[in-house]
């Protein structure tokens, strides 16, 4: 395994994150404890989690997969060698179908708390805020919508001041973003640097992937100028990197199968990308769900690539890619694809 560390901390984390959100729904208990024993045993150090896991989100659902990585943490005792991220849901989106959400002071110390005793710890190592209050481009959103900038109260200073006081009573150690933007981004880390005695961003979990690389537009410059750490989330785009769904007939239990609402990825347009990345991923004898995670692994501006799995297969698959090295050939190609069908799937 490959090491980084978050940005600004002496926390050493691997350069894979264990993701966790189809666990408590395509993924049983047992599935979930094998994962995070294999992850462990071959170094992988880094889990992330979220309330609202597992996803879809449903009511009876509402942080199922915090409960199954406590209860691995009591079963195991392997609390102390692992690091925790986990996330507080913002409004909208899924809310209706968990707790009442929001960044307010109660709704945070109330998300920590609840984490807490689901995780079976005292402690959270990074915590996230999972997308923005303000309505603004995430989950795939295109263009502008002069009306969304409507409505929202700057709240940032206080969201700032509450993290600071959960981090002052020793209940999380680090806070990080998630689905941001860059003026969003910029945001946190010039409140922090006005007002020193608030906590400082040091990580943005967005999605990054071969068919998603708007991160490079703006916020990788953040990234790599203020130091704030990319956490790429859907590197295999729901498991369509794999070339799996290129197939006439779907593959059985599959995410795309079992919840076709979730076409992020399924565009067209990226549909015509991911042929072509499965016939550049072949002509250099290379897994396609390898070269897909590779490419990722390798770009400066990523600290940990946030890897998900429903079958041992994929995970043992998806780890290894740690040590795969791209060409400067396979490079080449990946741009040329990327240049002629950039970013279908936002």
């Amino acid at each position: 395994m490959k090491y980084t560390r978050i940005p600004h901390t002496d926390i050493r984390i691997s350069k894979i994150c264990l993701g966790t959100m189809t666990w408590g729904r395509q993924n049983n208990e047992d599935d979930a404890h094998e994962q995070m024993d294999y992850a462990l045993d071959q170094g992988v150090n880094f889990f992330d989690t979220a309330e609202m896991y597992p996803v879809p989100p449903k009511k009876e659902l509402y942080a199922v997969t915090e409960e199954l990585i406590g209860n691995w943490f009591k079963k195991s005792g392997n609390r102390d060698r692992v690091v925790l991220a986990t996330k507080i849901a913002g409004r909208g989106y899924a809310a209706k179908e968990i707790r009442d959400t929001g960044f307010s002071k109660e709704s945070l110390i109330g998300a920590v708390e609840g984490s807490l005793r689901r995780l079976q710890t005292d402690y959270i190592d990074l915590y996230q805020l999972h997308w923005p209050e303000r309505n603004t481009n995430f989950f795939g959103q295109r263009g502008f919508n002069a009306h969304a900038i409507d409505g929202w109260e700057d709240n940032i200073h206080q969201v700032l001041e509450t993290l600071r006081d959960l981090k002052a009573e020793g209940k999380i150690r680090q806070v990080g973003i998630s689905n941001e933007t860059p003026w969003g981004t910029m945001r946190y880390l010039e409140e922090s640097k006005v007002h020193q005695s608030l906590p400082r961003m040091l990580t943005i979990q967005n999605p990054y992937s071969l068919l998603n690389r708007l991160f490079e537009v703006g916020l990788s410059e953040i990234s790599m100028r203020e130091q704030i750490g990319l956490l790429a989330y859907s590197p295999m785009a729901f498991g369509v990197l794999s070339g799996k769904y290129l197939t006439d007939i779907p593959p059985r239990k599959a995410r795309v199968t079992l919840f076709p609402q979730y076409d992020r990825y399924s565009s067209p347009a990226a549909v015509e990308a991911t042929k072509k990345y499965a016939e550049l991923a072949k002509e250099h004898n290379l897994s396609m769900a390898q070269m897909a995670l590779a490419f990722v692994n390798s770009r400066p501006f990523v600290t940990s690539n946030i890897i998900g799995a429903t079958t041992m297969e994929q995970l043992k698959e998806n780890i290894e890619s740690i040590e795969v090295n791209l060409s400067d050939e396979v490079l080449k190609g990946i741009d040329e694809i990327h240049n002629a069908i950039p970013n279908p799937s936002p």
